[in-house]
């Protein structure tokens, strides 16, 4: 099969305009963040007071990626079909309903795991929906030479409000009532909904999206997007190196609160600045991801990162002190960020009008199938082999698919 683009870039990313649908895009991206963030620091936190299983603590974290194998591609076929925004509104609407009901169950002590595994799936089904109509949205509110910059600010903020805002106040807010985290991530939903609500997105800069032939169904959508996908070289080698790599991640984000808390003994506090390190490194990464593109290329930058990513996930494993760690997930963050703001910008990039909701649906949906099976898998490890195991099987997991992306490299 044909290539349908050559893979050797460089980007040139001017900064997209704030004023317009940027600007509250933006806004609505980093109030959910904050609330996502209270909820993500908080929720493993109470799985521990429920439990001391590594499994079920791991199942929370699997349970919450799971939709993405279930429903992933239909999120994205249906993101190409109808109205972005109006989707998105829509599904935080019903994420805050969810999670005000899960505050009140929390402060009525009426909880339990499999409340927190099901909530997490709920969510997560919602999030299919939202995350590929977002993705599709944004290049009908910033220009094409852009898309770079934009990717960067909007994930750069994410990290911000969720590393120095949300992330620190976690312990404030769990000492005024374990609810409190949830209630706030609900007011959240509620806030980016109205922002969504209210953008008016601009005359679209690239050609309108085409409608779909008559008698087109789901299915025959869906395997249009995953064929593009196979067809790109680009896509194709980010996705599978992707995958691998996501199966190290579930492993050692489902486990990590038990790595800090017991291998090292560091307690919430030492959890908390693990957190804290990572979005900082995040931060960096957003800064950087773009000054490294238009250095050595897309490709290029994805490929450094993943090496450097490889050597920090074998120092978090093999050093038992929490500076070590707390170096390693900074480090590991920095490079993780310039991944994931080149991939979004190849996929928006390298995909057709009115295709892009299924082919990143298709990424997501293949990438994220790794992650339930590798936090299963992670869990299952550091019961057998100790809680640092699951960050020495991370790194043996992303050499392959560092050399997967080598084959990418002209």
């Amino acid at each position: 099969m044909g290539e349908t683009a050559p893979v050797t870039e460089r980007a040139q990313t001017p900064a997209p305009a704030w004023r317009g649908g940027f600007g509250r895009l933006w806004a609505a991206a980093a109030v959910s963040k904050f609330g996502d963030s209270l909820r993500i620091a908080a929720m493993p936190l109470l799985a521990v007071s429920l439990t001391d299983d590594p499994l079920l603590i791991a199942s929370v974290t699997a349970c919450g990626y799971l939709p993405w194998l279930l429903f992933g591609l239909v999120g994205g076929a249906v993101a190409d079909r109808v109205d972005q925004r109006r989707a998105m509104w829509i599904a935080d609407v019903v994420r805050g309903v969810l999670m005000a009901g899960f505050a009140v169950a929390v402060w009525l002590d009426a909880h339990s795991i499999a409340l927190l595994i099901a909530v997490s799936f709920v969510l997560t089904v919602l999030q299919t929906v939202f995350d590929n109509a977002a993705t599709a949205l944004l290049p009908s509110l910033v220009p094409a030479e852009a898309l770079g910059s934009a990717n960067a600010r909007l994930m750069t903020t994410q990290q911000i409000v969720g590393s120095f805002l949300s992330t620190p106040a976690v312990p404030v807010l769990l000492a005024a009532g374990a609810a409190v985290p949830y209630a706030v991530d609900a007011a959240t939903y509620a806030a980016a909904a109205v922002l969504i609500a209210s953008l008016r997105t601009p005359r679209t800069p690239g050609p309108p999206r085409a409608p779909g032939p008559a008698g087109s169904t789901l299915r025959g959508q869906i395997a249009e997007g995953l064929r593009h996908l196979w067809q790109d070289r680009a896509l194709r080698g980010l996705c599978i190196a992707s995958t691998i790599c996501n199966i190290g991640m579930g492993a050692l984000i489902a486990t990590l609160v038990v790595h800090v808390t017991d291998w090292l003994d560091a307690g919430t506090a030492g959890y908390a600045a693990v957190l804290t390190a990572f979005g900082a490194g995040s931060v960096v990464g957003g800064l950087t991801a773009r000054r490294l593109a238009d250095r050595i290329g897309r490709i290029r930058s994805v490929f450094l990162a993943g090496l450097v990513q490889t050597g920090a996930l074998l120092a978090m494993g093999s050093v038992r002190a929490l500076w070590a760690t707390v170096a390693a997930m900074a480090v590991f963050a920095v490079m993780g960020m310039v991944w994931n703001v080149n991939q979004t910008t190849l996929t928006q990039q390298r995909s057709p009008a009115g295709m892009l909701g299924r082919v990143s649906a298709a990424i997501r949906t293949l990438t994220v199938a790794g992650v339930p099976l590798g936090a299963l898998l992670g869990g299952a490890v550091a019961g057998a082999l100790g809680p640092n195991a699951p960050a020495l099987l991370a790194a043996a997991l992303f050499v392959p698919a560092v050399a997967a992306l080598s084959g990418l490299i002209n």
